[in-house]
Order: structure tokens, then sequence, then C-alpha cells
């Protein structure tokens, strides 16, 4: 057995060391937000954060979360109070959905490293495929979640 911190909770799994950890909070854990969409990294569906870093979890092995604290959507807040979960509902960013687990995981990883992001840093986030075509709902949304936790921090 293997404990890994989940979503700040201490999980214990028997996955294989080399198991994609994409597999293991899905099939293991049962923490099906991250989604399964190329299996090669280039999507995004299934990024979750490391550390709070955004990470392809479909790449990445359960040997290297090591000691890191691992954060899904399902950890984002249950009750959509998050400001980019409210900003996706107020703007109808999503449409079928598939893709915007590991676009709010990937936006959260973003505004934690440059609070007011440009139009071209979030472009650069937005290497996570929408295949809706979402993507000015996506900018929108980060804009107005960034201007909501600024002005919560009173900046």
């Amino acid at each position: 057995m293997q404990a890994i911190v989940v979503n700040g909770k201490r999980l214990e799994t028997d996955a294989d060391p080399s198991t994609p950890l994409l597999w293991v909070l899905r099939d293991h854990l049962g923490l099906t937000g991250a989604k399964f969409g190329c299996g090669v990294g280039q999507c995004g569906a299934c990024t979750v954060q490391i550390d709070g870093a955004a990470v392809r979890s479909c790449l990445a092995p359960l040997s290297a979360v090591g000691e890191g604290q691992v954060k899904t959507i399902e950890g984002l807040s249950a009750d959509c109070s998050h400001p980019l979960q409210k900003a996706w509902i107020e703007l109808n960013v999503a449409q079928c959905g598939y893709c915007q687990a590991g676009m709010l995981m990937a936006a959260e990883a973003l505004l934690k490293a440059k609070p007011d992001p440009t139009d071209a840093d979030i472009d650069a986030m937005v290497s996570n495929i929408c295949r809706c075509g979402t993507y000015v709902r996506v900018r929108a949304g980060i804009h107005r979640a960034a201007a909501e936790i600024r002005k919560t921090r009173g900046a």
C-alpha cells in the first residue's frame, strides 16, 4: 500500500508506482472528475495539480507525486463557491463539459502564479483543448474569477 494525499485527505492505494496518476485517481480512488482524453498529455482533460502546479495526470506516474499534494476538480469546492466555478456558471463557459475539469484546474494554477493574467497568459494556459471551442468564454471566466479573487483579497 502507498499513501497519497488527494484534496487534503491521506488515502491508501495498492496501485503500482508506475501507474499513471489519472488511473490511480479514477480506478483506485473513485475520483472521476479528471477525464481521459488522449492519453498523450496533449488535450488537458486529465489536468490536476500537484503542489499547485498543473499536471497532465495521464502522463504522470503515481511515483511522481512522492510527498506532494494532489488536487483534483473534486477538491476545488464542493458547493461551486470557488470564483472560477462561479464565473464558469455565470458565463455558461462549458458546453459539453468534458474538458472543463482540466480547464478549471489549469486556470486555478494560472491564477495562483499570475493573479492578474493577460489574454496572452490565458491563451498559453489554454493548451487544454476544448472541442466545443468555448475559448472566448474561458478567457472571460478566468478574467472574471481573477477580478473576484482580487476583490476578496482587497487588492
